[in-house]
């Protein structure tokens, strides 16, 4: 299989990817930087999701080098913490063109390449924020929020056509939380998912035979504060 990732070049995104690679699959990955060592031979494009036009390129550049696409996962994302009135408007606005904005533009681009597949697949990573709000997260929740929203309609428009899955993740111990104020960092005890775990859970639902559907997926740790 051909399956696109974004945000490939770390985090979930990268721990998508290698399972991807370690299953015997292609992963085409779209991220602002290469991937790492680890990543060597993949190919990928480099892209600001934030930037539809970009994102958009970058689907039809990935997707015809590789003769089609037969999964997207959508693992790109960002955050800027704080009180509404103390994110900059442009950090702020920038969470919700990533996260939410840019999920649609790869989706939207990647749509003519999974319909041909004919058992296409789409992962959405949303969070348990997309479900339960937090004070000082506005951007963060509103994107994940939205995406929620988004893939529960895409699934009832594509019923049939592409399968849809929304994954729901906990914290993960990944880079996502770098270069935050110590209070929005999680405390030195906190529990977290390795991100290599979460990616076994998004290659199970796309593993699934066709006509299957995993339509949504919750993994968190064991003693996940944000959930339920």
């Amino acid at each position: 299989m051909n399956i696109l990732v974004t945000g490939g070049a770390s985090g979930l995104g990268a721990a998508v990817a290698e399972r991807v690679a370690k299953e015997g699959h292609r992963p085409l990955v779209i991220d602002r930087r290469p991937p790492g060592p680890e990543g060597a031979g993949w190919q990928y494009c480099l892209a600001d999701l934030a930037d539809r036009h970009a994102a958009e390129r970058a689907v039809h550049c990935l997707a015809r080098g590789a003769g089609g696409l037969d999964a997207v996962v959508a693992a790109a994302g960002t955050d800027a913490c704080g009180k509404l009135c103390d994110v900059p408007a442009r950090d702020w606005d920038r969470v919700v063109q990533v996260n939410l904005l840019g999920t649609a533009a790869v989706v939207r681009a990647a749509l003519p390449y999974l319909k041909a597949a004919h058992d296409g697949r789409i992962v959405t990573v949303a969070s348990t924020l997309g479900l339960r709000a937090l004070s000082d997260a506005t951007a963060y929740c509103a994107s994940k929020f939205g995406v929620v929203g988004f893939t529960r309609a895409l699934a009832a428009e594509l019923a049939g056509k592409v399968a849809v899955t929304l994954l729901l993740p906990g914290g993960m111990d990944t880079a996502f939380f770098d270069g935050r104020d110590e209070q929005y960092k999680p405390p030195p005890d906190a529990q977290l998912n390795r991100p290599e775990d979460v990616a076994a859970a998004v290659m199970f639902a796309l593993s699934q035979p066709p006509g299957c559907e995993v339509r949504e997926l919750l993994v968190c740790p064991s003693r996940e504060p944000s959930w339920p």
